[in-house]
């Protein structure tokens, strides 16, 4: 049986919880219900359901700005509805965004990585519920990457930003839903929550074993293939390095004009990660770092995705271009820190501690993470 996204599951066994209510959705074209309805659209032709705002996230309620970009509250050309921006002037709902509402419905397919920010913009439309008295239905979704490893130092106190919402490790291993369970009990946010769960997901599967069609959840973001690598490959963010953006294979191709993409091929194969093979590789970025130019550098393989810990790996690559390339090599601050949730991190990478050691560090957070964890499974 294929799995059904939390949205089939609303609207075939949990609709008195939005029948007559004015409701407020927060959403993107990553939401489409198991036969590929937008869930907007199975909402608005659902007769007892009466939608009256929309809210997009980055990217934009139809998923197509470019990250970082800002986006402008518009009008949706189907429904004539308000379409609200949450990546603009304000990152959370204003009380006057809200006003008529009776609840709000967040349905966002996300990628299981903490930086990702729709997990950032699910805990600030959560706020503003217990702020102003609105029930939240959350529509959950399969972690793509699976529900079972968590690697990555938790965020630390002061490192709080739009990529990085609180204490999670990089990879936490929860869905949507639970991570909205985390925010409500653990983190005590503390409004009147309901998750529309997942039927039949596993936390074993990845999103290949769903059933379900992959739609992007967000432009660079066009594969499962993709969204493996990322939790580690994103952090060629925040370095001087293009990270993929502007060719057809984000994150999965990382270089600059000034790499030797045979030698960083052979240090980082010479290493003997699990799971993964680099490809020296040319390519020339459309937009972001280093746009029209020629870089060089390496394509991640994986063959393995069960033994592959794509954050250890990113780890990896960043250390060995620092020591390849140390007269080119530099971070793109604060933002590479942000990413890590840590300061600590980059020094210890400064300071020539091995990632081995850097990685064993981690194991006290993710353990006391992994207790929190089981407080609010759903699966």
């Amino acid at each position: 049986m294929p799995v059904l996204p939390g949205i089939n599951l609303l609207l075939d066994q949990h609709l008195a919880l939005i029948a007559g209510r004015r409701i407020g959705l927060i959403s993107n074209a990553s939401a489409v219900t198991s036969d590929l309805t937008y869930s907007l659209d199975a909402l608005r032709r659902t007769p007892e359901v009466h939608l009256a705002a929309l809210f997009g996230p980055e990217h934009g309620f139809y998923t197509a700005i470019a990250d970082g970009a800002t986006v402008e509250p518009t009008v949706d050309r189907q429904t004539d509805l308000p379409v609200h921006s949450l990546y603009g002037t304000a990152h959370k709902p204003a009380p006057d965004m809200l006003a008529g509402l009776d609840a709000l419905v967040f349905d966002i397919q996300s990628v299981g990585v903490r930086f990702y920010t729709y997990i950032t913009t699910l805990l600030y439309t959560m706020q503003a519920a217990a702020e102003n008295g609105l029930p939240f239905i959350v529509c959950d979704r399969p972690n793509p990457i699976g529900g079972q490893a968590v690697e990555g130092p938790l965020l630390a106190a002061g490192f709080e930003s739009f990529v990085g919402p609180g204490p999670l490790p990089i990879r936490h291993g929860l869905t949507i839903g639970e991570l909205a369970q985390l925010y409500n009990t653990v983190w005590g946010v503390g409004c009147d929550l309901t998750v529309a769960p997942c039927a039949g997901w596993q936390r074993s599967m990845w999103f290949d074993e769903t059933g379900l069609p992959w739609v992007l959840p967000s432009p660079g973001m066009p594969t499962l293939a993709t969204a493996t690598v990322y939790p580690g490959m994103c952090l060629i963010e925040g370095t001087n390095l293009s990270e993929g953006r502007g060719t057809t294979l984000p994150f999965e191709v990382i270089g600059a004009p000034w790499v030797e993409g045979y030698a960083l091929a052979d240090a980082l194969n010479s290493l003997g990660l699990a799971g993964v093979k680099f490809r020296p590789v040319q390519f020339a970025p459309t937009d972001s770092k280093w746009a029209g130019q020629l870089c060089h550098g390496v394509q991640t393989h994986v063959l393995n995705r069960d033994s592959l810990r794509p954050v250890t790996v990113g780890l990896h690559v960043v250390a060995t271009l620092r020591t390849l390339f140390p007269d080119h090599f530099a971070w793109r601050l604060p933002h590479f820190d942000r990413l890590m949730g840590t300061d600590q991190v980059r020094q210890q990478l400064e300071a020539g501690l091995p990632v081995s050691e850097i990685v064993a560090g981690w194991a006290g957070d993710l353990a006391a993470f992994e207790k929190q964890r089981r407080e609010i499974l759903i699966y």
